[in-house]
């Protein structure tokens, strides 16, 4: 086997045990003695691939922000209708959670429980899936007729304000809540419920032969 090879092997046997420990534990409780433990992997194997936890963390995000961009494209479905686009693309993210519940506890945590000093670094691994993102959005806003002064861009804008602030509220419930799969359930809950919100708030409305708003 070529060294090449060789050390490659070794990076997916450290991140396969890493993949496991940052899959069940928060940022801070995770270890890197477990992980060697784990993976039956020498410590100083682990640091010669890996400089510290930090950048062992990173690339396990960054494969989780892959490994999920990846499925929702490969599952995309374009419906004809705003709200069904919606709700199949919510579906995807669920099933992709439900399918990768490692993977699924990484990217809460990113959420929920960023470590502080590596913020700037977790924004920078997100930008391809938050450009997915926009573009499923575009995707879905192109069914509806937006309101007289909205454009798309402004409508996107709203989106990731929006999302900030919802992602912000429960970073502020998970400092204060223990229960944290009750917290991921209620915010997959109402996620769904302030998109749908959001995306008939910026709609414009025309009545109907009933007298009754009807969006289109």
């Amino acid at each position: 086997m070529k060294q090449q090879e060789k050390t490659q092997k070794t990076r997916e046997r450290i991140l396969a045990a890493a993949l496991e420990e940052f899959g069940r534990k928060s940022y801070d409780a995770a270890a890197i003695n477990s992980i060697c433990e784990a993976g039956q992997i020498p410590k100083g194997l682990l640091y010669h691939n890996f400089k510290n936890k930090d950048q062992l963390y990173l690339a396990c995000v960054a494969l989780c922000y892959e490994r999920m961009t990846a499925y929702m494209k490969a599952h995309a479905e374009d419906t004809g209708d705003a709200r069904r686009a919606l709700q199949s693309f919510l579906l995807t993210r669920q099933r992709f959670f439900a399918e990768n519940p490692h993977l699924a506890n990484i990217f809460f945590n990113t959420v929920l429980y960023p470590p502080r000093h590596l913020q700037q670094d977790l924004a920078l691994l997100r930008r391809d899936f938050d450009a997915y993102l926009a573009q499923r959005y575009r995707a879905i806003l192109a069914h509806l007729t937006l309101r007289e002064g909205i454009s798309t861009e402004m409508a996107l804008d709203y989106f990731s304000a929006i999302q900030e602030m919802f992602n912000s509220y429960f970073q502020k419930r998970a400092q204060a809540e223990g229960d944290y799969h009750a917290l991921i359930g209620d915010h997959e809950d109402k996620l769904s419920g302030m998109m749908d919100i959001l995306l008939y708030g910026i709609a414009r409305e025309t009545p109907d032969a009933a007298g009754k708003g009807t969006v289109k």
